[in-house]
């Protein structure tokens, strides 16, 4: 009988090592499969920050005007501004067809150009004016107290002289501007401008019509 007990009691202690033997071996399995699938999680957040470099460029580059061809779209935008008013003023005070015509003419032609340097302004991000300055304040408000022959005379007078330095400034840049699209857009107004000039030529002083041939009037 005490060997029998001897015997049990040593396989009870084999079962329980062999029991106690095979559990760690299972729980270090189970940590080794469950270790890698938390790793694929962090991969797929990387390629998130790869398109912010493309939005800066195209803001910088806008800022790319020399200062004269800056100079030249504000002081054009001015003008232009100028001619559209004083040629609205026109169309109610002017007293010969002739000038009411041609005042017209510059209401439509200026309010063109004055669009396409809206345009161009907007891609170069340039901000041109939006009203007009104290000189043109000051002959507005001077030729809204003429009327008749008086204001035909004045106005054309202005149209004159403001589209001698129009066609000056719009040659030069055509010629000497920096940025290709302000030269573009100068050398595409410059043939309307020439006929603009001569025609206030032609009303100032009917007699140098003749002398003055206009190549670009048929357009």
């Amino acid at each position: 009988m005490p060997n029998f007990k001897i015997l049990s009691t040593g396989l009870v202690a084999i079962a329980l090592s062999l029991a106690t033997g095979c559990t760690p071996t299972a729980q270090q399995d189970q940590n080794t499969s469950e270790t890698p699938s938390a790793q694929p999680v962090q991969t797929t957040e990387s390629p998130s920050p790869t398109p912010s470099p493309t939005v800066s460029p195209t803001a910088s580059g806008q800022n790319t005007l020399s200062s004269s061809d800056r100079q030249f779209m504000n002081e054009a935008a001015q003008g232009g501004l100028a001619e559209v008013q004083l040629g609205q003023l026109a169309s109610q005070r002017g007293a010969s067809n002739a000038v009411k015509q041609f005042a017209q003419r510059m209401v439509q032609d200026h309010t063109q150009v004055n669009n396409q340097l809206k345009q161009l302004a907007t891609q170069k991000g340039v901000t041109l004016p939006t009203s007009i300055d104290s000189t043109h304040q000051q002959v507005q408000q001077r030729l809204s107290k003429l009327s008749g022959t008086n204001f035909d005379r004045e106005y054309m007078n202005e149209m004159l002289k403001d589209h001698e330095k129009d066609v000056s400034a719009f040659q030069t840049e055509a010629q000497q501007g920096q940025d290709p699209d302000v030269k573009a857009l100068a050398a595409q107004a410059l043939p309307t401008l020439q006929e603009h000039l001569q025609q206030a030529r032609s009303i100032v002083n009917p007699g140098s019509s003749t002398s003055t041939p206009a190549p670009t009037s048929t357009p």
